[in-house]
């Protein structure tokens, strides 16, 4: 395997890179031929562009189907662990890790409890958990293209900083030392709601892909983001998606930000966890049980809740996914929702554009280490 040279011309490298997107999108091997009818390039010029990504060993060759005589029909395929791209998930009182190869499969995960809570040094409590799940999992060091990290909070791009995270309490925290605990990898730092919409939209299938949709991140905060035509909208200042801190009962209960009546205030993990002292589980065996007090308050959550989702639907007017770790237990719940939805919907009598995300834990993880896969792939 060598390094794979820099071609002479720009037009020469996006044709190598057209022929390798061609490869890593197609869901079976793909012949030299299918590659030319479909890209309309010559056979030698994909000869050539093959020949460059099999030494470089980003590709390979695999027998197609069961030979009948003579040559064996042969297919190429991506190398899915050429690279390797890691995921961290910070919240308020754990750190998550996920490993990834370039087709976005777990190659490892780890879930680490902070019983006393992630301190404002975030880039110690980082460091020690990032080496030991690299050691722990045997992970190929020189194969690491960076590490991306999530926090539930404002970022401000400019000044590098954490300006507000109120699910964890922090307030104008540089992520200097962050990035420092990283090294020597590449590091890439974004809001968890953007990277949890980005993998649900990764997910999707391509004409999925074009529709709008907004997506509500429900976890001890509460975030999310926008989907427009295919692109996220983050907003003037990077601040699109906090769905959490807009008013769903005035004068209502104050949330962690300062504000009174906030989403986050009614529909965070919180409020049935550790508002209470119990653990989700505990809390929702309860409700099944058909503890009153429990009822109760799950009741006036997902009441509140709709709330939420009607006035982002008014806004917006598109499909609506819920995802993050409470969502895990929504599923016997998405009728109800839906019917709260659809009393409050003006237009309509229908709470059918709400929808489960796929990926409950993990979708911030996968979300940010696409960044880096990404990036790879576009500059081969």
């Amino acid at each position: 395997m060598k390094p794979l040279g820099t071609p002479l011309t720009e037009r020469r490298r996006k044709t190598r890179n057209r022929i390798f997107k061609f490869i890593y999108n197609s869901e079976e091997p793909v012949s030299k031929q299918a590659m030319a009818l479909e890209l309309g390039l010559s056979l030698p010029t994909i000869h050539q562009n093959v020949s460059e990504l099999l030494e470089a060993g980003l590709i390979k060759a695999v027998e197609t189907q069961v030979s009948t005589g003579g040559r064996p029909p042969v297919g190429y395929v991506v190398v899915n662990n050429v690279r390797i791209s890691i995921g961290v998930s910070i919240t308020t009182n754990h750190i998550r890790l996920l490993a990834s190869d370039l087709k976005l499969n777990q190659l490892a995960e780890k879930s680490v409890r902070k019983e006393g809570g992630i301190s404002a040094d975030l880039g110690e409590d980082v460091k020690k958990e990032l080496e030991l799940f690299i050691e722990e999992n045997k992970l190929d060091r020189d194969r690491i293209l960076g590490v991306g990290i999530t926090i539930p909070g404002v970022l401000d791009v400019k000044k590098d900083a954490v300006l507000l995270s109120p699910s964890m309490r922090l307030e104008n925290i540089s992520l200097k030392s962050l990035r420092e605990g990283c090294r020597p990898y590449p590091v890439y730092i974004e809001n968890d709601g953007n990277c949890a919409g980005y993998a649900e939209w990764l997910a999707m299938s391509p004409q999925e892909r074009k529709k709008s949709f907004a997506y509500i991140l429900l976890e001890n905060g509460v975030g999310g983001t926008f989907f427009i035509n295919g692109k996220t909208y983050s907003g003037v200042n990077h601040r699109s998606g906090e769905f959490g801190h807009m008013c769903v009962q005035p004068d209502g209960p104050q949330c962690n930000c300062g504000g009174r009546g906030c989403l986050e205030a009614y529909c965070s993990a919180m409020r049935f966890t550790t508002d209470i002292d119990k653990s989700i589980e505990e809390f929702f065996e309860l409700v099944h049980k058909g503890d009153p007090a429990s009822k109760a308050l799950w009741d006036d959550v997902l009441k509140h809740l709709a709330i939420g989702i009607n006035n982002i639907r008014m806004v917006f007017d598109g499909d609506v996914l819920l995802g993050g770790f409470v969502s895990e237990y929504l599923e016997e719940y998405l009728p109800e929702i839906k019917s709260y939805v659809a009393e409050r919907n003006a237009f309509g009598d229908s709470g059918d554009f709400v929808r489960l995300g796929k990926f409950p834990r993990k979708a911030g993880m996968m979300g940010i280490a696409w960044h880096f896969i990404n990036d790879y792939i576009e500059s081969i």
